[in-house]
C-alpha cells in the first residue's frame, strides 16, 4: 500500500551554520578518499595489486598510515571511494520523490546517481573495471557494493506494498522485488557495456532505453492487483491520476497535470494507443 508522505522537519536559523559545517566536512572527507583512491589506483597499475601496501598508498597520497585507516578498512576498499556517498544521494532521491510518481520511476532516477559517479571520471572508472576483472578480491568488493544498492531499491519498492497481501490476483510484492533486481541489472548491463567501450558513448541515453524496457515489463503490473479504495473506506476521495488518456476514433486525448513526469505521460499515451 502507498506510504504516507513524510513531514519535513522544521528548521531554525541555528541549523544553518551546523549544516554548512557538515557539508564542508563531508566534502573534505570525500576529497581525501578520492586522493587516496587515486594513489591506490596508480600504484596498482604500476606495481600490481598484490605488491602494493597500505603504507605505500598513504605515502603516495602524502598522508600518514592512520589517516588511510580513518577512511578505508583495507586497500581493496580504497578503489571504491564514492559508493558510500552515492548510496546516500540515491536514498535522498527516493525520500524526496513526489507523491504522484510511480515508485519504479523513482527507483530508476535513484540509480542514475550511481551511473553519474562512474561517468564523472571515465578514465578512472575504466581502469577500476580492468582491475576488478583481474583481482578476485576487488571483484568481491564490487559485488558487495552493488548488493547494497539493490537492497536499498528493493526496500523502497516493497515499502509501497504490504508483503502479507500477496495472494491470487495481487502479485505486487513479488513484482516489486523482481523489478528492483531488474533495475539494478539493467543499470549494470549498460555500465559494463560503456566501460568495455572505454567510457565512450552516450551512456545516459543507453540507460534511459534500458529503464524503458524495465518499466514496460514491470511498471504496468505493479498496482494492477490492488482494487482502488472507495471514498467511503478511505474517508476522502482518491486523488485524480497525474495523467489520463482516452481514444476517440483515430485521436488520442491526454490530460496531464503540469508536474506529471514526462515518462508517465508518454507511457499513458502509449497504453491508450495500444488499447485503441
Amino acid at each position: 500500500m502507498p506510504k504516507a508522505a513524510k513531514t519535513p522537519r522544521a528548521t531554525s536559523p541555528s541549523d544553518a551554520p551546523e549544516s554548512a559545517a557538515g557539508t564542508r566536512a563531508a566534502a573534505q572527507r570525500l576529497k581525501m578518499r578520492r586522493e587516496l583512491a587515486t594513489a591506490a589506483m596508480e600504484l596498482f597499475a604500476s606495481k600490481g595489486y598484490e605488491a602494493t601496501t597500505v603504507d605505500e598508498i598513504a605515502a603516495r597520497a602524502g598522508v600518514a598510515r592512520r589517516t588511510f585507516f580513518r577512511h578505508f578498512r583495507s586497500k581493496e576498499e580504497a578503489i571504491f571511494p564514492d559508493h558510500d556517498d552515492t548510496l546516500v544521494r540515491a536514498e535522498a532521491v527516493l525520500n524526496a520523490a513526489p507523491p504522484h510518481e510511480h515508485p519504479l520511476d523513482t527507483v530508476c532516477r535513484g540509480i542514475k546517481e550511481v551511473m553519474k559517479m562512474y561517468a564523472g571520471s571515465p578514465a578512472v572508472s575504466v581502469e577500476r573495471y580492468r582491475l576488478t576483472r583481474e583481482v578476485p578480491t576487488l571483484r568481491e568488493r564490487e559485488i558487495a557494493s552493488v548488493a547494497r544498492y539493490e537492497r536499498l531499491f528493493t526496500r523502497y519498492l516493497l515499502g509501497h506494498f504490504d508483503e502479507r497481501d500477496h495472494h491470487d490476483g495481487n502479485d505486487d510484492p513479488l513484482l516489486a522485488e523482481v523489478a528492483a533486481s531488474a533495475v539494478v541489472t539493467a543499470h549494470n548491463h549498460v555500465l559494463r557495456r560503456w566501460l568495455r567501450a572505454g567510457g565512450q558513448g552516450d551512456v545516459e541515453t543507453q540507460l534511459d532505453h534500458a529503464f524503458a524496457i524495465v518499466r514496460e515489463t514491470f511498471g504496468s503490473g505493479i498496482g494492477a492487483g490492488r482494487p482502488a479504495p472507495s471514498p467511503s473506506s478511505q474517508g476522502t476521495a482518491e486523488p485524480a491520476p497525474a495523467v489520463r488518456a482516452s481514444t476517440t476514433g483515430d485521436v488520442v486525448i491526454a490530460v496531464a497535470r503540469t508536474d506529471a513526469p514526462l515518462d508517465e505521460v508518454m507511457r499513458t499515451i502509449q497504453q491508450a494507443l495500444t488499447r485503441g
